[in-house]
């Protein structure tokens, strides 16, 4: 599901992770469950892809999630989107 062969590119864990990248840019940290609601909104991702994203960028230490969920942009890899 990393890198899609025959499905959905939408479904793919890279995809959604840059959606979640591009909102938390903007943001730099935000609710586990507002950003759920932000990049939810254009295309309408599934919630388990939500995640699987959200754990693909933790491991990377590109975004880091504290004991209240809020999400934190901590990277500084990709500063430049």
């Amino acid at each position: 599901m990393l890198l899609p062969e025959n499905i959905n590119p939408k479904l793919c864990v890279y995809y959604n992770a840059s959606l979640i990248l591009n909102t938390l840019y903007e943001q730099k940290s935000i609710d586990i469950i507002t950003l759920y609601a932000e990049v939810k909104k254009p295309d309408n991702m599934p919630i388990n892809i939500f995640f699987l994203s959200l754990d693909w960028l933790y491991l990377t230490g590109v975004i880091d999630i504290n004991d209240n969920g809020v999400v934190f942009y901590v990277s500084k890899k990709f500063k430049n989107l």
